[in-house]
């Protein structure tokens, strides 16, 4: 499968933000944390919400929606109503900036 890279700026990543980001007609969510920068699935499994218009308390997403918890090192959800896990993106720290792999399925050729 082809893939994309999002590359961030360190500073821009301070613990406790998330900003969201298009890449290849995905939306991603990026969370930083004490434990680090992750990305994910900007859109709840549950329902479709952006989970960037949430919050984002520890390692904890929180969806705007219904209140469904995801954690963000792994993707899984934590809490009702939600059932099934956010996608995740490799994610990479490289002198000052964070590199996010994104995953993109290949279109067919008409």
């Amino acid at each position: 499968m082809p893939e994309e890279t999002l590359t961030l700026p360190l500073a821009e990543c301070t613990a406790g933000t998330m900003h969201a980001h298009s890449v290849a007609g995905r939306e991603i969510v990026v969370c930083a944390t004490k434990d680090g920068v992750f990305a994910l699935d900007n859109i709840c499994t549950h329902a479709f919400a952006r989970l960037n218009e949430g919050r984002l308390r520890g390692t904890r997403l929180i969806c705007p929606l219904h209140g469904a918890g995801f954690d963000v090192r792994d993707g899984r959800a934590l809490g009702a109503p939600a059932s099934r896990p956010l996608g995740t993106h490799r994610v990479r720290t490289i002198d000052g900036r964070v590199e996010i792999t994104i995953a993109v399925p290949e279109t067919p050729v008409s």
